[in-house]
């Protein structure tokens, strides 16, 4: 070779060492999208070697590159493989597998997860790749409702982790043994276990994938079983994770939704909004990130009273393969659809079948069947969600339960046992920093203490709740507090009571017995009395007539 080719080599090969020292440093330092246009650049001037392959499969799934991903992994795989180190080559065989199950494509996650138990058994020698494939047979396991078979598989792959030291091996191990504990109902022992993989997560000892899946997974957790005060900080760490590291793709999407989904329990909606259109711009191309976020920019909409953005938010979550509801059918509800939203909340209900996800629609259900005028169907659904809170044993579902029995309980005239039930709620709704869900139940203690005769206790209750509603642009239920104006004193009511008052002005306001009921959280049958009494009491057979009498009186 003459001496200029030679140079010229020496030259390339040089400025390819310092191409890989930029990539791996980059890659140290969690600039991902440097990181991989540095291996990619190293890898067009030569082929690169299984560990840096690894690398590059890594930056490319950060940054949300899914086939350049798997094809980096495949690559790294195959060579491991060349070089005779089946247990590396079966752990890239892993992630492949792991990724297909992410990917719903069952056969290549089959396939995959096969070839990797071949290679770890070509050799003898104990290894922690044994280990990982114990985390598809716990996932199997939970798959298929085999708690007990999934933790154990669990503990196997812990141990094995344990003794190798990879800790990302133990917080995937202890977060499937956390998640069977919580199939099992045994909350205590399973957020016990999720803690303690989180202590492995924000310790930065583990790789940013598994870092990322796991404060996710928990995240997701936390919430199904109503520990939102976990919920809270996990997502807070997680918000922090994702800040140090702007340029990442993968998992951000995510993170803005749970980030939204706090935000909106705190109050804060306007930042709510903010974050789940981020989630919506960063989740494209991962369909289930972008559902969550289509669903929970329609859940702030909603309760905005922007009712039009709400549903087209809903449509786009449900285009990408998410239940809509509950949020739906409440949107039907707020939309004066109350028959609609009946419909559609049985059918929810009747067609799911795991606890969590009942648990989280029956409190809408409650709602919207009251609102109905189905009392029987009201209280079916708010018994069942009494026994899902004792079983969960979570504050907040407790509280979301106490709110839907002391609901039932006003419609039922039993007003007294109603602001029992709903204190209890507003306890926990003050001790979480909940202020919507607590103006709700405050509207919810008004009415009973209206019902009760006490007016000044209503206009305490009601006046706390308007000014929660107003602070957070909660604009339809300051419109239906406005409706739920306070009787007016008068020495000429012809003994009519507070509630038959506030009947009074509501039919002089055009409404039916059906919507007054509706909006006064009591049984149809209730107002029909209540309509009965006061046609007795002012000595008229029509609601033409009483609402004349109401305006003679000056009782408006």
């Amino acid at each position: 070779m003459s001496s200029p080719d030679r140079i010229r080599e020496e030259a390339g090969a040089l400025d390819v060492t310092r191409q890989l020292e930029r990539a791996r440093e980059s890659f140290r330092l969690r600039a991902w999208p440097e990181a991989y246009r540095a291996f990619s650049d190293a890898d067009r001037a030569g082929p690169l070697v299984a560990s840096d392959l690894e690398l590059l499969a890594t930056a490319a799934y950060l940054l949300g590159r899914d086939a350049d991903y798997l094809k980096a992994l495949e690559r790294a795989h195959l060579a491991h493989l060349d070089a005779g180190d089946c247990q590396r080559s079966a752990r890239c065989a892993f992630w492949l597998g792991y990724r297909s199950v992410f990917r719903g494509e069952t056969g290549q996650a089959t396939g995959w997860f096969g070839r990797a138990q071949r290679l770890v058994e070509r050799e003898a020698r104990q290894s922690v790749e044994q280990g990982y494939l114990m985390v598809p047979v716990a996932e199997h396991h939970l798959g298929t409702g085999d708690s007990e078979a999934a933790y154990a598989a669990g503990e196997s792959g812990a141990e094995i982790g344990e003794r190798f030291g990879d800790g990302d091996l133990v917080a995937m191990a202890r977060h499937q043994q956390g998640r069977a504990r919580l199939q099992q109902g045994r909350l205590k022992e399973g957020l016990a276990l999720l803690d303690e993989t989180m202590v492995l997560v924000v310790s930065g000892r583990l790789s940013p994938v598994v870092t990322g899946l796991m404060y996710c997974s928990v995240v997701q957790k936390c919430q199904m079983v109503y520990a939102l005060d976990r919920a809270g900080e996990w997502t807070a760490a997680l918000a922090a994770w994702c800040d140090e590291q702007p340029e990442m793709v993968a998992f951000s999407g995510l993170c803005r939704v749970h980030r939204a989904e706090v935000l909106q329990l705190r109050g804060a909606w306007r930042e709510a909004v903010a974050e789940a259109r981020r989630g919506c711009e960063r989740a494209q191309d991962n369909q289930q990130a972008a559902a969550a976020a289509y669903y929970q920019l329609g859940e702030v909409y909603r309760l905005q009273g922007d009712l039009a953005p709400a549903e087209q938010a809903y449509r786009a979550a449900s285009l990408r393969g998410l239940e809509p509801h509950p949020g739906l059918a409440l949107l039907r509800l707020a939309q004066g659809h109350a028959e609609t939203a009946a419909a559609a909340i049985r059918s929810a209900v009747k067609v799911t079948t795991q606890e969590w996800q009942r648990a989280r629609l029956l409190p809408a259900c409650v709602e919207i069947l009251l609102a109905s005028g189905d009392l029987p169907g009201a209280k079916a659904a708010c018994t069942e969600l009494d026994e899902l809170a004792r079983g969960f044993d979570a504050d907040a579902l407790s509280a979301l339960a106490a709110q839907a029995r002391g609901a039932v309980e006003l419609a039922e005239d039993h007003p007294d046992r109603a602001l029992l039930s709903l204190r209890s709620a507003a306890e926990v709704w003050k001790k979480i920093d909940a202020p919507y869900l607590l103006a709700a139940v405050r509207v919810l203690m008004g009415l009973s203490y209206r019902a009760l005769g006490d007016d000044e206790g209503a206009e305490l209750e009601l006046d706390a709740a308007r000014t929660c509603f107003d602070e957070l642009g909660a604009t339809s239920d300051l419109r239906r507090i406005d409706r739920l104006a306070r009787p007016i004193a008068n020495d000429r009511t012809h003994g009519l009571s507070a509630r038959e008052l506030e009947v009074l002005r509501l039919i002089a306001a055009g409404m039916t017995n059906k919507a007054i009921a509706s909006l006064l959280f009591v049984s149809e049958r209730t107002i029909d009395r209540h309509v009965s009494n006061i046609f007795a009491k002012v000595g008229v057979s029509s609601r033409a007539a009483a609402t004349a009498h109401a305006y003679e009186h000056k009782l408006l």
